[in-house]
């Protein structure tokens, strides 16, 4: 069954809908992703490019080797592309859609450069962001509120 989903940048100038085959979604862990998204790994879905709609407007893109490119918001810099321009499919990165808990991952990809001691994080403590009081008050200073 295909789910029409929707999702864009941080500040909201690019947005789109989506309707993946599937709600699933992959870890890449090669450097270009590590780099791209400046972290360990990227998570993305991988759809035919027929099946994503920008609503606003297209992301601006980076030609990150001779074949491939990366689309983002030149606004707020939030990464939300994969793509080979010659190809039917495109990968949106899975933190760019409004609600990523929708998918489940599937497979992991350029396991070569996969950061091993990150791998197991079971059992870490865990703290939510309106527990740390400098960001607490931050919200509660600049709007009167804390996030949802």
């Amino acid at each position: 069954m295909t789910q029409t989903t929707t999702g864009g940048c941080q500040c909201g100038q690019v947005r789109f809908e989506a309707k993946p085959p599937e709600l699933s979604a992959y870890f890449c862990h090669c450097r270009m992703c590590q780099r791209a998204v400046g972290n360990i790994f990227a998570s993305f879905v991988n759809l035919p490019k027929a099946d994503v709609r920008w609503t606003t407007r297209e992301p601006d893109y980076y030609a990150s080797t001779m074949f491939a490119r990366r689309g983002f918001c030149s606004a707020c810099g939030t990464p939300l592309t994969f793509d080979y321009p010659d190809s039917d499919v495109i990968d949106l990165t899975l933190g760019a859609f409004d609600d990523p808990s929708l998918f489940t991952f599937k497979h992991h990809f350029g396991v070569e450069s996969r950061i091993e001691a990150f791998r197991h994080t079971e059992g870490f403590p865990e703290y939510r962001t309106t527990d740390y009081q400098p960001i607490r008050q931050r919200w509660l200073d600049h709007y009167g509120k804390l996030p949802d």
